[in-house]
């Protein structure tokens, strides 16, 4: 399927929407798994995204699907390792970038408060940083969702309002300069020099400015 897609069309990137998943062929990698049951479901992280045609890899962090019961610091401990196994099988296995397209947390966690999503949210943005400062594969992050004024009662758990959730929004904003940065984006200057303003901004004033 790639090789027909790419046929259409070689101008754009092309990924595969996985979990990230570890299957039976990577036994080194099966206790990387939340659980036992995520190397029988048919997807295989290294074998599908080593296809020559996909371009990048891309991986979910959604520890609230996958465990029933663990501590939230359980969570936050198992998010680092599976983004650094990721980002090692990108430097060392697939020579390719890899992106953590989807990750949230849910409000409909019991002991749900915002100061644990911005943990969460942390510790994914600030691996990422360090991925991008070292030259390593870990190539950028996607909050699963940001969602649009007009919206708010019709997200689902994982969403973001911006103006509700300053500070969890501020950390988006933060790793988005950090990362423009190490780039040296000329572009910078125009394109993110208001939205990067927000980052410095205080709570209270980036309520206003809303």
């Amino acid at each position: 399927m790639s090789a027909f897609v790419k046929r259409i069309d070689k101008n754009h990137l092309l990924t595969v929407g996985l979990e990230g998943f570890y299957g039976p062929k990577n036994p080194k990698r099966l206790s990387v798994n939340p659980e036992q049951w995520a190397s029988t479901l048919g997807s295989d992280f290294i074998r599908n995204s080593k296809i020559p045609n996909i371009d990048f890899a891309s991986v979910h962090v959604y520890p609230d699907h996958w465990f029933q019961d663990q501590e939230f610091e359980d969570k936050l401990n198992f998010v680092s390792k599976w983004l650094l196994s990721h980002i090692e099988d990108g430097d060392s296995e697939l020579k390719k970038p890899v992106m953590f397209t989807e990750y949230g947390l849910s409000t409909e966690n019991k002991d749900f408060q915002p100061s644990k999503r911005d943990r969460f949210y942390k510790t994914i943005l600030d691996i990422i940083y360090k991925s991008a400062r070292q030259n390593w594969s870990g190539a950028g992050s996607l909050v699963w969702q940001f969602v649009a004024e007009g919206m708010e009662e019709s997200h689902d758990s994982f969403a973001v309002v911006p103006w509700k959730d300053p500070s969890t929004f501020r950390l988006t904003v933060e790793q988005s300069c950090r990362l423009a940065r190490i780039q040296g984006l000329n572009q910078q200057k125009v394109d993110l020099n208001n939205l990067c303003s927000l980052a410095k901004c205080s709570e209270k004033t980036c309520l206003q400015s809303k």
